[in-house]
């Protein structure tokens, strides 16, 4: 990645539905540079979508959880399957440590929670889970500071 990929995926992070003219355009590059880099950074993976940015408390999720789940040995794809089913989960990632998976929640208060995390109990292979409710989130998930660090 060099400093044109790292500005125009700053410029896609800022606002992602600009065109690909609009970013030639702001980047003083031609379109089909700008078309190009967008390909590669697809193909290499680094660029996987334009999805909307969401606030879920605005659509009702106003409580975020994050649950440690320890699982039956082996069992990790039945069990991440099982998760993506469950839609107020939202991440899964398997971990070292404690537990072998780190989920992300969202509810609409402290009675839906606990219908999720039944939910998530439920599961065949899930042997015990432990559960922190989220107070704030002082630091958002982000990218920009690796984008510019590449700038520098």
């Amino acid at each position: 990645m060099d400093a044109l990929d790292a500005r125009l995926l700053l410029l896609l992070t800022d606002e992602p539905r600009l065109g690909v003219l609009e970013c030639s355009r702001r980047l003083g590059v031609a379109r089909g540079t700008v078309q190009a880099r967008m390909d590669r950074l697809e193909e290499r993976g680094v660029l996987t979508g334009f999805p909307p940015a969401l606030d879920l408390a605005a659509m009702g999720y106003g409580l975020t959880a994050f649950a440690v789940l320890e699982i039956a040995q082996g069992k990790r794809a039945p069990v991440t399957a099982r998760l993506g089913e469950i839609p107020e989960v939202c991440e899964v990632h398997a971990t070292t440590g404690e537990g072998d998976l780190l989920i992300r929640v969202v509810a609409r208060d402290n009675d839906d929670l606990q219908r999720v995390i039944d939910q998530v109990v439920e599961i065949e292979w899930v042997r015990r889970t432990s559960t922190s409710i989220a107070l704030s989130t002082p630091v958002a998930p982000r990218v920009r500071p690796l984008l510019e660090r590449v700038l520098r």
